[in-house]
Formats: structure tokens, C-alpha cells, sequence
């Protein structure tokens, strides 16, 4: 199975008999209900046996594949994506990380016969605020006793089975809490109550349930891991949905650009078409030049789990922040290209309004943004004291996206401080390297001479700057930080692939850049020349029926 098989499965969305097209999604949408054809095709496709490995019975082998199948979804109807599947990947890869043969051959059966397994974790009291859940499992004689709360779970009332993160210490400290896999037919109905569906304003498909435990027994092989190893089995198993989701989401802001494109061709201004705008034609340019700067960004952190998974604890979040600002930031931009129409819940661009609905609680499903700077900052000063300009480049076949993998390896998730950091150490090169003067070399310099600057704001950070309570200026340290790196990602990709084309990157550059503030590195007529570039580059991949990701594959609508 594949995209390409996927795709071919859906069919032209804008056909209005299709099933699983436009009109029929946007139906299920206004009836807050999942897309049923849809759940159909997925399972006559097995979507489920992409989250399962293959060493049982899935198709699970290569990071950036299921994320490419996933893309495929999404960019059709993100609420189907995470309401069909992906929220049992969020559950599931925590049992292929930290469970034991029998709890993973389990899960594998569960999900290859179409079953689903909820990841619930969330409490409304305290968020993405792991260590001070509430939910409680304390010992029996024959297992354990559940008591508390889950709130706002994708699918827990349709999920056949669950990952249920609960306390199991009064101690202070990370140690305090535990995962526990089960059915929901090992729980007595008596001692648990689903609690009503959690309306929201996006993912209108998507049940939102809880569960209230009473004293409810579980087995006492329920657990994942050892007591206490919640937390770190769930810092090592996020590390790969923190790098999927991002790149996954390149499929929805595809769809909302192709569908911005087909607008602005037919919608007439000012005695000409929309298109013939130069803020229309600047907007819609760096909007391509974000989602290739996902697509790039993404792309590394995937193959980095194969081939760097011990760097994927500081890489992973690093992808997820950035991106989810990158993304939300272009379809800000679309909507104001859109104008009226990207409002709209009837016509011919209501898809628009539902995409830009569905992409916002994408971005910070199951850990938000601050949570991963969080995650960055204690990483930071050891790196920039012994590593940043002084260790190499990483290898380039962590850049050269498509290329053959390893398998992937839960055991090899790691949770520590890392000792080097290759993805800066590609900005040094890229300094040396490039001609001097040239854009790109001009931009080598100037994020050079960034790292240098952050390596001195990274030793000036005190240690209360390394934990929750971290200053706002330190928050800015790590956001800084994801910048560059993402730059770093982009240099190396484009060094790769010589398909890919120069005005491409200096947009995506120019773009993050920006992010950094300062004088602008391009001339006036640069950044013109490159944007005309970029905006010429998305007319052709529409008008040709391609993605506007790194692959230009050919797709159905």
C-alpha cells in the first residue's frame, strides 16, 4: 500500500458524486460526524497496519512513509485523519516503546482487526501538565485500583482499548506517574462512566470523550514499563508523533493553497483576476515557500529517528513548535487572499473554512507549544558551551529525504543530554562554504553569526531558565534555536537534491529569517525575483495537478 494507492482510493474530490470527496466531507462536517464512506475506504485500505511495525503484522517500517500515507489523508479531511486512526498511533507507540511482547502482539492484533486504541492522558485541570495528573492507580491484591478523570481523549468511547496515564506515587518529582494498557473489556461497566462528548469549534468529526474510574480494578500486567517510567516512556515514544504530525500537516495546507490558487483564478478584481495582484501573487509565494520549510524540516527530524534517534529527543519538539507556527502563520496568510470565501460553509472554497478549523488543534495535539520549549531549553547551554561551531555537520544522508533507511527502532529512543548537535554544525559549513556574497552564502553568515549570538545568551541563562518557570527571554532563546536549525535543515535538503530549485530556498530562508528580525538579508530585487519564482512554481504544480511538497507527485485533485 501507499499514497499513490490512497490517493487513487479517494478519487477527484471535487467530483460531487464521489463519496469521500469535498461535498460528502463537508456534509459529515456540518453533522459533526465522521466521514462513514470514508471509514470505510480506510478500512478496505488497512489504514491501521501503518501504525503497527512489521515485526507484528503491520506495515510500519520507515517513519517518513507513514507520514507520507498520512499527509495523503489529511490533506483531504484532517478530521477523518485523526479521527479514523491517528489517535491511535498517539496511543499505540507508546506499547511499541515500552511494552512487553505480550502487550504489543495484544495491541498489533487489536489494531490489523480494525480495532482502536485511545491515548488517554488529558485532564482539563492540568493539560499538557503531565506530573501533576491526577488520576490515580493504586495497588490491589490481584492488580490495580483506577480512580479519576480523562477528559477530551479522541475516541476513547468507540476505542477498544486504551493507554491510560495515571499516578502512582504521592511523591513530588517525574517519577510519580505510570502508563497502564487495557481493554475496555477488562473494566467492569459499574465502575466506569463516559462522560458527554466535548463539543469544539474544529475536528467537528472527531469524538471527544472521557471516563470517569470509580475504584475500577485493572490487571496487573496492565502496566507499560516500571512504576514511575509514565513520563519518560511518554518522552521517548512522542518523540515519533511530534515529528509525523508536523509533516502530515503539510497535506491540509497543500489542499488550502491549491484551493487559494483556484480562487484567485477565477475571482475577478479591479478589472482583472485576483492572480494579477502583486500582494496576491507575494502572499501566495511565501505560503508555498512555508510549506516547503515544513516539508523540509519534517522530512529531517523523520529520517533523524532512523538514523539519529538519540538526537530526536531534542529535534522532535524543535519540529513540532516551529512548524505548527509556520503553519498557522500561512493560513493566516490564505485567509486574507481568500477574503469572504475562505469564511464561507457553502460553495465552492468551503473546504477552505473546514481545513483552516481542523489545522489549529492540530498543532498542539497532545503537547502544546510551550511545552516544547520546554523541552529545548535544558538541552541548550551544554550544546552551545562544547558543540555549536565546533562539532561537524551531521551526515549527509540524514538530508537526502527518500533515501534508503534502517528500520525503525523503538529501543533506540533515547531520554538524556545530548553531546552534539549536527544540524547547527550544517550552518558553519555552510558559512565556509558557500560563496561569499552570493543569497545563499549571505544567509549562511547570517544565521553563523545568530548561533554565535545565541551561544552567549545560552551561557547567560540562569537555572531557573531550564525549567517550566523559564524567563520569557529564554523562551525566546529555544524559539530562536528551532529557527535555526529549521534553516540548517532547508540548506542541507536543497544541497541534497538538485531537482529542487535555488529560488525556492532562498524564499524558505527569507521567510525564516524574518523570524529572527533584523535587516533583511536579500535586496529588494532578490526577494521580487524570488518570489515570482516561487509563485510561478505553485501555478505550474496546480495547473499540472501536482503537490506543492518536495516530491511535485502527481495526485488526483
Amino acid at each position: 500500500m501507499s499514497a499513490e494507492k490512497l490517493d487513487a482510493l479517494f478519487g477527484n474530490p471535487r467530483d460531487a458524486d464521489n463519496p469521500v470527496g469535498y461535498a460528502a466531507v463537508l456534509a459529515a462536517d456540518e453533522r459533526h460526524e465522521m466521514l462513514a464512506e470514508g471509514e470505510r475506504l480506510l478500512d478496505a485500505y488497512g489504514m491501521n497496519a501503518e501504525f503497527v511495525p512489521a515485526a507484528y503484522g503491520g506495515r510500519l517500517v520507515r517513519a517518513d512513509r507513514l507520514a507520507e500515507v498520512q499527509r495523503e489523508l489529511w490533506r483531504r479531511d484532517p478530521s477523518l485523519g485523526l479521527g479514523y486512526g491517528f489517535s491511535s498511533l498517539l496511543g499505540s507507540v507508546n506499547i511499541w516503546s515500552a511494552g512487553t511482547h505480550e502487550q504489543r502482539t495484544k495491541a498489533a492484533e487489536i489494531l490489523l482487526r480494525g480495532g482502536r486504541i485511545a491515548a488517554a492522558f488529558h485532564e482539563l485541570d492540568h493539560g499538557n501538565d503531565f506530573a501533576h495528573a491526577e488520576c490515580a492507580a493504586s495497588p490491589s491484591d490481584d492488580g490495580w485500583l483506577l480512580t479519576g478523570r480523562k477528559e477530551i481523549v479522541t475516541n476513547l468511547r468507540r476505542a477498544e482499548a486504551m493507554v491510560v496515564f495515571a499516578r502512582t506515587s504521592e511523591a513530588a518529582g517525574s517519577r510519580s506517574h505510570s502508563q497502564f494498557f487495557v481493554t475496555r473489556a477488562e473494566l467492569p461497566a459499574d465502575r466506569v462512566l463516559d462522560l458527554p462528548r466535548f463539543p469544539s469549534s474544529g475536528m467537528n468529526g472527531v469524538q471527544l470523550g472521557g471516563l470517569r474510574f470509580t475504584d475500577c480494578p485493572i490487571p496487573g500486567d496492565a502496566m507499560l514499563g516500571r512504576p514511575g517510567q509514565g513520563i519518560e516512556n511518554a518522552l521517548r515514544s512522542y518523540q515519533l508523533s511530534r515529528v509525523v504530525l508536523p509533516a502530515v500537516i503539510v497535506g491540509p495546507l497543500d489542499t488550502a493553497l491549491r484551493l487559494a490558487l483556484e480562487c484567485v483564478h477565477e475571482r475577478r478584481l479591479y478589472g482583472g483576476f485576483a492572480a494579477d495582484l502583486p500582494y496576491v501573487r507575494t502572499a501566495l509565494a511565501r505560503v508555498l515557500a512555508d510549506l516547503l520549510a515544513i516539508d523540509a524540516f519534517s522530512g529531517v527530524g523523520l529520517r533523524a529517528l532512523h538514523l539519529a534517534p538519540e538526537a530526536t529527543l531534542l529535534y522532535a519538539p524543535a519540529v513540532k513548535y516551529l512548524t505548527s507556527r509556520i503553519l498557522l502563520d500561512a493560513f493566516e496568510d490564505l485567509r486574507a487572499v481568500m477574503g469572504a470565501q475562505g469564511y464561507l460553509r457553502e460553495g465552492s472554497y468551503a473546504m477552505f473554512q473546514k481545513l483552516v478549523r481542523d489545522a489549529a488543534p492540530a498543532t498542539f495535539a497532545h503537547i502544546s507549544r510551550s511545552a516544547c520549549l520546554v523541552l529545548i531549553l535544558p538541552q541548550l547551554p551544554r550544546l552551545a558551551r562544547k558543540s555549536w561551531l565546533a562539532d561537524p555537520a551531521a551526515a549527509q544522508q540524514l538530508f537526502d529525504l527518500g533515501a534508503d533507511l534502517p528500520p525503525l527502532d523503538f529501543d533506540r529512543l533515547a531520554v538524556g543530554m545530548l553531546s552534539s548537535d549536527g544540524l547547527i554544525g550544517v550552518l558553519a559549513e555552510a558559512a565556509e562554504r558557500e560563496p561569499a556574497g552570493s543569497p545563499i552564502g549571505r544567509f549562511a553568515v547570517r544565521f553563523r553569526d545568530e548561533v554565535l549570538a545565541l551561544r552567549d545568551q545560552c551561557a547567560a541563562l540562569a537555572p531557573s531558565d531550564l525549567t517550566i518557570g523559564a524567563s520569557p527571554e529564554a523562551y525566546a532563546v529555544a524559539d530562536r534555536y528551532t529557527v535555526l536549525i529549521a534553516a540548517a535543515a532547508a540548506l542541507a535538503v536543497w544541497r541534497s537534491d538538485d531537482r529542487q530549485q535555488e529560488a525556492a530556498l532562498l524564499g524558505i530562508l527569507d521567510r525564516l529569517s524574518g523570524r529572527l528580525g533584523g535587516a533583511p538579508v536579500l535586496t529588494p530585487d532578490e526577494r521580487a525575483s524570488a518570489e515570482q519564482a516561487l509563485f510561478d512554481i505553485a501555478v505550474e504544480r496546480f495547473q499540472d495537478g501536482r503537490l506543492f511538497d518536495l516530491s511535485a507527485r502527481h495526485v488526483s485533485g
